[in-house]
């Protein structure tokens, strides 16, 4: 299961919940008919079908189907929404799900291992990569997702090919 968004809270009395998305496509996730599960780490607890949705003040307000009372569905609150792996949309060349990153081993150019991606922060205009150095006490890295660093993906190995811009490693401390 992926995540797709958070419940936040409940709205109005009539089933509606709040839902801050995570997801590059809420449109497409929150659309009419689409399934869509209640999780709790792991575990499902229950699926839905989206009966309506709108953006109103920076969330999204669902309904779903079935559902018609705020007290069938308040304790979801601070759960996630989530889709199955064949929900997935295909990403253009050279886009990734945060899902497909995480874990990959990071390499230089000059072949040295650096760590693995451990997290993933979007900020802005591009996602840095945050990694785990292997050597003991060594802090975190982060790298930029431009083209300038990150020059190749290889998912089926999980590896990614970086080139080490000056002052992306401080390995003074």
């Amino acid at each position: 299961m992926y995540k797709v968004g958070r419940i936040v809270n409940t709205f109005g009395i009539k089933g509606q919940i709040k839902v801050i998305a995570d997801t590059d496509f809420p449109d497409e996730r929150f659309a009419p008919g689409e399934k869509l599960a209640i999780v709790d780490g792991d575990k499902v607890l229950t699926k839905l079908t989206v009966a309506d949705a709108y953006l109103h003040k920076g969330t999204y307000i669902l309904s779903f189907e079935g559902i018609h009372n705020i007290n069938d569905i308040e304790h979801y609150k601070n759960y996630w929404l989530a889709i199955e792996k064949d929900q997935q949309q295909a990403l253009p060349e050279d886009e990734f799900y945060h899902h497909q990153i995480i874990g990959l081993k990071i390499i230089t150019t000059d072949g040295d291992e650096l760590g693995t991606v451990k997290e993933i922060l979007s900020l802005g205009s591009n996602d840095v990569w945050v990694v785990k150095r292997h050597e003991p006490k060594k802090r975190d890295v982060l790298l930029p997702f431009i083209n300038d660093v990150v020059k190749e993906v290889d998912l089926a190995n999980g590896i990614a090919t970086i080139e080490l811009m000056e002052g992306l490693i401080d390995d003074a401390n």
